[in-house]
């Protein structure tokens, strides 16, 4: 055999064995994607029952609590953000029961201790006792957060960061899946205390259900009219699901250069007349933690730009302060996302290194 031959077959075989490697790469993102997409899709078609018409918003709401994130529902009165975490909290088991959910009322005269917990003194034994706030739970709902004092509010920002309580001097852990969902209407501004940066950052992301459409809003009231017909609300997933899907996440690629990206857009946010606070670096790992999972809730390992584009006015824009008169945040984000992943380096491929 002459070496023109040998080289023929030698050509060939690598195009076969590469061909070999990428069809290994493509099954096993599809089958690490499974789990996480298949528990979503659970949650969101037992979610849909409660809250009609607002499929796109479910998902995020879904991929937030996926990933370990808070949720901060912004929206007007009536729409069901209180339903929607109600019913997410039952959705959920632990320990062969639904999660424990807790539901904190925030109003001007909360205190701190109210959310905690408290040493109170047992007087048969002669000793105090730790008497467990609502934030003991596994998904804590704060209604209204923007009613209660700053010092209430911060006393969430410990158990929002670190999962842990200090009361007195000793440090208590919380559930590892602690989720907070808090509420606040948009519209009213008499009587409340606007969230600091320090609490806004601590959000993954913020959205908004919005009013249900004609159908929807039709098919909500015949519920309500003939109430035999309502599904009764039981778990669909386990704190298993849970932990399997977070461990996937850690497997998602994300090519370098959306890694700029991310980072490029948080840079600009900074230096953008307009702002005058931009994001901060807890702000872009949030991004790209939250655009992990959204990428196996879509049935991809992969994060593309696309996901970006759809995410990060939805991560980023709860945390900046904008000059007066310069618009929505939301709006600016979104301008700035488009700018930043235009003159980034176009790639057909997000689901490989540059040099596959």
């Amino acid at each position: 055999m002459n070496s023109c031959a040998t080289k023929q077959i030698v050509d060939e075989v690598a195009v076969i064995v590469k061909a070999g490697n990428l069809l290994h790469s493509v099954m096993y993102a599809i089958i690490s994607a499974m789990n996480t997409e298949k528990t979503a899709e659970q949650l969101l078609s037992a979610l849909e029952k409660a809250i009609k018409g607002k499929k796109d918003v479910l998902r995020l709401f879904i991929t937030a609590y996926l990933t370990g994130g808070h949720v901060l529902l912004e929206d007007v009165p009536g729409v069901g953000k209180t339903t929607l975490v109600k019913t997410f909290a039952a959705l959920i088991e632990k320990d062969g029961q639904p999660a424990r959910f807790k539901r904190i009322q925030c109003t001007p005269d909360l205190l701190p201790y109210d959310i905690t917990g408290v040493e109170v003194f047992n007087a048969g034994r002669n000793t105090f006792e730790f008497m467990e706030g609502p934030v003991f739970a596994d998904i804590l709902l704060a209604d209204e957060l923007n009613r209660t004092p700053p010092k209430v509010q911060s006393a969430l920002l410990e158990a929002m960061a670190e999962r842990q309580v200090t009361a007195g001097t000793v440090t208590r852990p919380l559930s590892p899946y602690f989720f907070t969902a808090a509420t606040q209407n948009p519209v009213e501004s008499l009587g409340t205390y606007p969230l600091p940066a320090a609490q806004l950052d601590r959000f993954s992301i913020c959205l908004s259900i919005g009013y249900p459409d004609e159908d929807a809003e039709t098919e909500l009231l015949h519920e309500q009219t003939h109430p035999a017909d309502a599904e009764p609300v039981t778990p669909v997933v386990s704190i298993r699901d849970i932990a399997a899907s977070r461990e996937e996440q850690r497997q998602v690629f994300v090519h370098p250069v959306l890694e700029q990206v991310i980072a490029r857009i948080g840079k600009e946010t900074r230096a953008h007349p307009a702002f005058r606070l931009g994001t901060s670096p807890r702000a872009g790992l949030h991004l790209l933690h939250i655009a992990r999972t959204f990428a196996l809730v879509n049935g991809r390992n992969w994060v593309e730009d696309d996901d970006i584009r759809t995410l990060a006015p939805l991560v980023l824009s709860h945390r900046c302060l904008i000059k007066t008169g310069a618009g929505a945040a939301s709006e600016l984000i979104n301008n700035i996302t488009e700018t930043v992943i235009r003159i980034a380096d176009k790639r057909t491929d997000w689901m490989r290194p540059a040099e596959a």
